[in-house]
């Protein structure tokens, strides 16, 4: 049993302003993807530029923070905003949702798309493979911000929360009575998406898309990829103390958000393959 290091969410703390670590993460993923991005871009055969990649980031970069930033608000959190409606331009403190930042990251593209006049799922495809450095990273963050904890465990590497830092986890989540130190063990599940929505998925679409594929192929694998591993690991997540299981007593809001991604991305990989002549 380990306990949590208790890290604080600031990086950097210079009079009146403050990095916070959570920031740093989102930067981390967006230099990160930018320059695999003109990695992909330098092979012969890519019909990329540096300039289009560089554009492409911006308009991703817009996408993420804008969509991510509004749909946890739909999602998860519209009675705070209607009590705070600044609290909607204070992402350093958390709360972003990826099923938002999607939703931004696909208009985004749509327009860029138009803009270069290339088929949407062109730019897809080529994205895909990208977007995992910046899932991992940000994973990374919700675990510095102690927020997105799993449910209570008994395996070895399980973690104790401080209750006098994460009041919020110890009596609305766990329900804990008042006076309690530290929580019970509990599942580190932002380091476990971290590393299957971060490493592992990046390792299998890098890989996958290493070799030329059908247009949309890459796209519909990052859909199911990431949908198999979100579903999974919301299993061992505390829902929402304020939304709670939707149905069940197990289905969870990031699960059902999660269920037209998998649809979406079946459907793409049966498209993408269906159109392949098969040699003769």
């Amino acid at each position: 049993m380990l306990t949590y290091p208790n890290i604080s969410p600031e990086a950097i703390s210079l009079g009146p302003l403050s990095i916070y670590w959570y920031g740093v993460m989102y930067l981390v993923g967006f230099i990160g993807g930018w320059w695999l991005a003109r990695v992909r871009a330098a092979r012969p055969d890519s019909g990329w530029t540096r300039q289009q990649v560089d554009d492409l980031v911006f308009y991703v970069v817009l996408g993420v923070i804008l969509g991510g930033r509004i749909g946890y608000t739909v999602f998860y959190g519209m009675e705070h905003l209607l009590a705070d409606p600044l609290s909607l331009f204070r992402i350093w403190e958390g709360g972003m949702s990826f099923h938002g930042g999607l939703l931004g990251v696909l208009l985004a593209m749509w327009l860029f798309a138009r803009r270069l006049s290339r088929p949407f799922f062109q730019l897809t495809d080529f994205l895909a493979p990208l977007i995992p450095v910046g899932l991992g990273a940000g994973r990374l963050g919700n675990f510095i911000n102690g927020e997105l904890w799993g449910a209570p465990g008994g395996v070895p590497w399980a973690m104790r929360v401080s209750c006098e830092r994460f009041s919020e986890l110890c009596l609305d989540k766990l329900r804990l009575p008042a006076g309690a130190d530290f929580t019970p063990p509990l599942h580190p599940t932002q380091l476990y998406e971290s590393l299957l929505e971060g490493v592992a998925l990046f390792i299998l679409l890098w890989l996958f898309s290493s070799r030329p594929r059908p247009m949309m192929a890459v796209s519909g694998l990052f859909l199911v990829g990431y949908g198999l591993f979100r579903f999974g690991v919301e299993f061992l997540r505390l829902p929402d103390a304020h939304i709670g299981y939707l149905a069940f007593n197990w289905l969870t809001m990031g699960q059902l958000l999660t269920l037209p991604m998998l649809a979406g991305g079946v459907v793409l990989l049966f498209l993408a393959y269906r159109r392949v002549k098969p040699e003769t």
